[in-house]
């Protein structure tokens, strides 16, 4: 029989997504690594958006989420409440995904548009960057798997290490 885990503690803010299918997908992702909450900021779509319907098959009625109207407020108030701030990005000073630590949880991961990524003031603003190793030749990632590949390497992180610095 299966049950259903504690929510890990991941927070997603994702910033001005375009697309409700990358939107979607990730909802539908959110849900598989159960994790805490999605912040919706900027114009990303939210689940009233049909097409986020299509792409979360109903994901988006198990996951928690909120629109907020200020990233930098969330921000905020998300690190006033102990989270660290992460953003994903192939930035300058970033950190292998693989190089996550107990003490970064929880966690408030961000991620940004399409094309533009996670614009430089929500850089700014996190702990941590994050990058996702990649060995072709584009070096890229669509943001919905981007965002589910590190999803899941943080969830099996904290649910295989004592978040106490390990």
């Amino acid at each position: 029989m299966h049950t259903v885990s504690p929510r890990a503690p991941l927070v997603l803010l994702l910033h001005n997504l375009r697309s409700a299918y990358n939107t979607g997908s990730v909802f539908r992702t959110a849900d598989a690594m159960h994790i805490e909450h999605v912040l919706l900021s900027g114009f990303t779509p939210d689940p009233t958006h049909p097409k986020i319907r299509k792409t979360a098959l109903g994901a988006e009625q198990s996951v928690p989420w909120t629109r907020v109207k200020g990233s930098s407020a969330e921000i905020d108030r998300w690190r006033s409440e102990g989270y660290t701030i992460a953003a994903l990005e192939c930035a300058p000073g970033s950190i292998a995904l693989a190089d996550v630590r107990g003490a970064h949880f929880p966690m408030l991961l961000i991620a940004g548009n399409e094309v533009d990524g996670v614009p430089p003031d929500l850089l700014v603003a996190s702990d941590v960057v994050f990058e996702i190793a990649q060995f072709g030749v584009k070096q890229s990632l669509n943001v919905s798997v981007a965002v589910g590949i590190a999803m899941h390497a943080l969830v099996h992180f904290h649910l295989s290490h004592d978040s106490h610095g390990s």
